[in-house]
């Protein structure tokens, strides 16, 4: 039987590697969140928000890797507790667009300290060239899988 006839081969997949390492972030990531009231798919659209105000529900669940009913959920309860903010009724179409309050910036900033210091940590064993490299490489991945030209 050829290696091609196999499977994959654990110790030199790179498919398999990228999702320990995702697996190992997500674990870093909700271990410093956690102190601060979050997880890792609540910082994710606290984050989003903070880059692109007015989001919408499904934007925001495609953003946080999550299905729209769980994305509803979600904002329902960052609203109750006074994190973001949607209007009553859709200004345009059916989209509630979505705007973190000043009491959600504030809980993101913190989060998104603690997240950082994840990723300089996740990044301490490479150089500068290798980070710009890997970042390409990453991109380069993504946009072959997602048929299309690299993203960006």
């Amino acid at each position: 039987m050829s290696q091609d006839d196999a499977g994959v081969d654990l110790e030199t997949s790179l498919g398999y590697l990228l999702k320990e390492a995702s697996s190992a972030l997500r674990v870093a990531m909700e271990e410093v969140l956690r102190p601060l009231g979050m997880n890792v798919t609540r910082y994710s659209c606290l984050e989003l928000l903070a880059q692109r105000p007015g989001l919408s529900n499904s934007d925001l669940a495609r953003g946080a890797f999550v299905t729209r009913q769980s994305m509803n959920v979600l904002l329902q309860a960052l609203e109750r507790e006074g994190l973001v903010t949607r209007p009553a009724e859709a200004p345009v179409g059916k989209v509630l667009p979505t705007r973190l309050t000043p009491r959600g910036r504030r809980g993101l900033e913190q989060a998104s300290a603690a997240v950082r210091q994840v990723e300089l940590r996740m990044l301490a064993g490479l150089t500068a060239p290798e980070r710009i490299a890997a970042l390409r490489i990453l991109r380069s991945m993504v946009g072959s899988l997602r048929g299309g030209p690299e993203a960006t």
